[in-house]
């Protein structure tokens, strides 16, 4: 019962340091918003443990996930650091990408050590993949955007990023299992926040406060709905 009380504190908290967080990036920014932000990111990492805590069957999963959201808190700071030193922001966002890359590989190396995928579902998984990123691609100058020296690293990014998606949708719709529901919806609700990001960093005209909230917040849902996908199974 303590575990799962943990839980549910972790999480009300996470949620609301990032409301504060937003108020603070809105109003303020700088670094005030960036330590708030860290210590919002930090509640879905507490979330993630205490859901371990309640479900410690699911150790091989979680001990997968949990470094994955570690990659997300220093990604986070990575990114915000490029707001309080301007004159190096591009390699802070270089710092942000690899983070966030190297945390959807842990992802990636969770759902398939976790469910017994055969090469049909892995080729349902990589597939939409790599249509997807096609699609990125080619849409970059309708879309009117510009990744310029970040287009390499911002299509390899994509592409990790739409095959933890489609891999957790694929386990969850061949397993029927809630975690892999879970989780699946945790790596929609990411894919959907990082083409939002993608729109304020590289788009025109879209770096506004109602881009970065929604970016925000689907962010943030995410990374909870993933940390609680430890809960089941």
């Amino acid at each position: 019962m303590a575990g799962i009380e943990m839980y549910w504190i972790s999480l009300a908290s996470g949620i609301a340091a990032t409301v504060f967080f937003l108020i603070m990036r809105v109003r303020r920014g700088g670094v005030p918003a960036l330590i708030v932000k860290a210590v919002a990111s930090l509640f879905f990492i507490t979330t993630a443990c205490a859901a371990l805590a309640v479900n410690a069957g699911r150790l091989s999963y979680g001990l997968l996930i949990i470094p994955g959201l570690v990659c997300g808190l220093l990604g986070d700071i990575w990114l915000d650091l490029k707001y309080v030193y301007p004159k190096d922001k591009d390699a802070y966002l270089f710092g942000g990408f690899y983070s966030f890359l190297t945390g959807h590989f842990f992802f990636i190396a969770a759902i398939y050590l976790n469910y017994d995928w055969t090469g049909t579902t892995l080729l349902s998984s990589v597939v939409p993949a790599l249509i997807g990123i096609a699609a990125v691609a080619a849409m970059e100058k309708p879309m009117k955007l510009d990744y310029g020296r970040f287009r390499p690293t911002c299509l390899a990014y994509g592409f990790v990023l739409m095959t933890v998606a489609s891999s957790s949708v694929v386990a969850a719709a061949v397993t029927g299992e809630a975690a892999w529901i879970v989780m699946s919806a945790g790596a929609v609700l990411f894919l959907l926040s990082d083409l939002m990001l993608s729109a304020t960093y590289f788009g025109q005209g879209k770096d506004t406060t109602a881009y970065i909230v929604a970016n925000h917040l689907f962010y943030y849902a995410a990374q909870f709905v993933i940390a609680s996908s430890l809960l089941y199974r």
